[in-house]
């Protein structure tokens, strides 16, 4: 019994020795420590009831183990608050990081349910399929709507946390009361964000681009692989990225190949002599046409578009779904064409035609009229190569 007087006096000894703040803080810390744990007590056993399946709730709570720690912290310190010896200014301290905390809690709450929701969305929507021009335009609403909703929670989470600030609030309230050069300032360093945010909403209201679109842009040929908050990410044909902020899109013309469909046509040019048969020749580039697996079965055509003095102008039309796959339609024709050509008809590639001509009065021995001088006089034969059109 003396032993346990002792061990209270001692306590109480050390209690009146520690500084006043060692309390309260060992206080919080065993608070949070327990709010923790009683977490994750509760949300394993949550966990094993409720997230097995594909349901929103399931995704949400697969996601939001870490806001939820920041609850039981606020929670924590809010039920121990109250019974702390703190001062004024330590009370008002701690009242406000919890506000703030909530704040914070509430946006982070938002950006998952964003996440998730958008996510379960577009899971019907595949761009791995062949017609897929209503996958993209959904899934590129959905990207950019997204993004600008997550930007705008971030930038309201912030700015109410900053609210809760009383000098920040006064300045703020100023600030729009009297709308001065400082505003102005502000306004203009961010114009480019907000242009670019303008032109987020746009694009996604009125697609003039969309996710996997073929587009011309800056003299390169590529897809929209990603579309941005602020800008658009442009995959090149050899790989590379062309990165271009979400303004030009509205602002700068450009090619768009996929607008209403992935199909496309292309052209195959070929220069060839007078003397080739254009019949049997639009039947040999049809049939390659038929039979090669990257024609969509629409179009395939091959007509004279022009003649000039040396050869004619033959151009050949085919259709495929996409334009990768008409490029390489286009490389196939190209080739077996020209190999046809050189098999069955060398005669009519292209040539220049020319004819050798005596002036008149001058002989092959080169005097006028055929008279010879004897073995001493000049041999002139005047010759010009004329152009036989």
């Amino acid at each position: 019994m003396e032993r346990l007087t002792d061990l209270s006096a001692r306590l109480a000894a050390l209690r009146t020795d520690l500084p006043l703040f060692v309390e309260p803080l060992l206080a919080l810390a065993v608070a949070i420590a327990l709010a923790l744990i009683a977490l994750n007590i509760v949300y394993r056993i949550v966990f094993r009831h409720f997230t097995d399946g594909d349901s929103p709730l399931a995704q949400f709570l697969r996601r939001a183990r870490r806001p939820l720690r920041l609850g039981a912290v606020l929670l924590a310190i809010g039920a121990v608050s109250p019974g702390l010896a703190l001062s004024v200014w330590g009370r008002e301290a701690l009242q406000h990081a919890v506000l703030a905390g909530v704040v914070v809690l509430i946006g982070w709450s938002v950006l998952i349910a964003v996440d998730i929701l958008t996510a379960r969305s577009v899971r019907k929507h595949r761009l791995d399929v062949a017609d897929n021009l209503t996958a993209r335009k959904y899934l590129t609403q959905i990207r950019i709507l997204k993004r600008a909703t997550k930007i705008v929670t971030v930038i309201l989470t912030i700015g109410a946390v900053l609210m809760t600030f009383e000098g920040v609030r006064e300045y703020g309230v100023s600030l729009f009361a009297s709308a001065g050069a400082a505003g102005l300032v502000l306004g203009f360093a961010a114009r480019p964000v907000l242009a670019n945010l303008i032109a987020g909403v746009q694009i996604a209201l009125t697609q003039p681009i969309r996710i996997d679109d073929v587009v011309i842009v800056e003299g390169e040929w590529g897809w929209i692989e990603e579309i941005y908050a602020t800008y658009v990410v442009v995959r090149i044909w050899d790989w590379r990225r062309l990165i271009v902020p979400l303004s030009y899109f509205i602002e700068q013309p450009f090619q768009n190949w996929t607008r209403e469909s992935a199909s496309i046509m292309g052209s195959v040019f070929w220069y060839v002599d007078y003397t080739m048969p254009v019949a049997e020749m639009r039947e040999v580039v049809e049939r390659i046409i038929s039979e090669s697996p990257h024609w969509d079965g629409q179009v395939k055509v091959l007509q004279v578009v022009d003649v000039d003095k040396d050869v004619m102008h033959l151009r050949a039309l085919m259709s495929s779904r996409n334009s990768p796959t008409n490029w390489d339609l286009r490389c196939e024709v190209r080739e077996k064409v020209m190999a046809w050509m050189q098999e069955a008809h060398p005669e009519a590639l292209p040539r220049l035609r020319g004819e050798m001509e005596m002036r008149d009065g001058w002989s092959m021995t080169g005097n006028p009229g055929g008279q010879s001088k004897g073995p001493e006089a000049p041999q002139r034969v005047p010759q010009e190569m004329k152009r036989q059109e």
